[in-house]
């Protein structure tokens, strides 16, 4: 089983626990960012003791589950980056030739079970289950990952999902803006560490999400069109990127947004305004039931099927902005 670690607050303090035959036990040490606990030795403390677990577990109705990514870490995406999407957005996957990468405000990460604030103005709320990568030590220039070497630069996966205004991302033809609102960063529950063997089976995680109980995303990691090797080495020839850094993978098929045919949009593209064919756009997407709305939960899963990876479980209910 891989070693699965929480961040909690009790008593008012931020904690990192380790899951243990005893139960959740604190790990000592004071590591006040996912970063530190990387760098600071966290992570061979939390192994050591999952291995000899020895203390009082801590009372689970006493304490408040965090994310264990902390909002100091850079969060990066991945766009299209599963086949089954692609198909989906009525694309062909052999066509998709860059990995298209992008930013979310760190400020929207939070835990994995806080409500997800629906903004007012915000019509065409959608789900997006990713994997995430947590980086166990960072780079400063070029490096070359392959699949074996995985495990030496990623140090466990959480899960995400990438929440998104698909309303504010058409209309602004950006992803930033909506897919940073506060909450709209769910992660963990579970920084689940992984060993190099583990790391080369990213690709057997089931990625599955449902809203309400129906399922609405399931498929493999392996239908990832750039698979974490070679993002890892695209991203360290463009950027810096430390321990404790977050890089959600992609999202595969079944999410709410389904945008008009290639020649719908060819044909809207030449004869109307933006403005029109934004209109256009949300007129067709209000009739589709899939979208999020206030009330409604997600519940959101990665794991093996032999249950030997298990990243636990979200739950999200979907509220309105006071």
């Amino acid at each position: 089983m891989a070693t699965r670690v929480a961040r909690l607050e009790v008593n008012g303090a931020s904690i990192w626990a380790v899951e243990t035959s005893l139960g959740l036990l604190p790990i000592d040490g004071d590591y006040p960012t996912t970063r530190a606990f990387f760098e600071e030795g966290g992570e061979e403390a939390a192994r050591a003791l999952a291995q000899s677990p020895t203390g009082r577990p801590i009372d689970l109705a006493a304490a408040k589950w965090l994310s264990p990514v902390t909002q100091d870490a850079e969060f990066v995406c991945q766009a299209t980056n599963y086949a089954n999407h692609v198909r989906e957005v009525g694309r062909d996957p052999a066509s998709v030739v860059n990995n298209v990468l992008f930013r979310k405000a760190s400020s929207c990460i939070s835990p994995a079970n806080t409500d997800i604030i629906k903004p007012k103005h915000v019509m065409l709320l959608d789900y997006e289950i990713e994997l995430g990568l947590v980086l166990r030590k960072g780079f400063g220039g070029p490096i070359e990952v392959a699949p074996e070497t995985v495990g030496e630069w990623v140090g466990g996966l959480v899960i995400v999902n990438d929440v998104s205004a698909r309303d504010v991302q058409i209309s602004h033809e950006q992803f930033h803006k909506a897919k940073s609102y506060r909450t709209f960063g769910p992660v963990g529950p579970w920084l689940v560490l992984i060993t190099a063997e583990e790391g080369l089976r990213i690709k057997d995680l089931l990625l599955t999400l449902c809203v309400n109980g129906e399922v609405r995303q399931k498929d493999y990691a392996g239908d990832m069109i750039f698979a974490p090797p070679a993002t890892l080495t695209e991203l360290s020839q463009i950027m810096d990127l430390r321990a404790g850094d977050l890089i959600a993978t992609g999202t595969p098929g079944g999410v709410a947004l389904h945008p008009p045919s290639a020649t719908v949009q060819k044909w809207a593209n030449f004869l109307l305004s933006p403005k029109k064919r934004f209109m256009m756009f949300l007129k067709g997407q209000l009739k589709n039931p899939k979208y999020l709305q206030p009330g409604q939960t997600m519940t959101a899963t990665i794991a093996t099927e032999d249950g030997l990876i298990d990243l636990g479980q979200q739950t999200n209910i979907i509220v309105t902005a006071q």
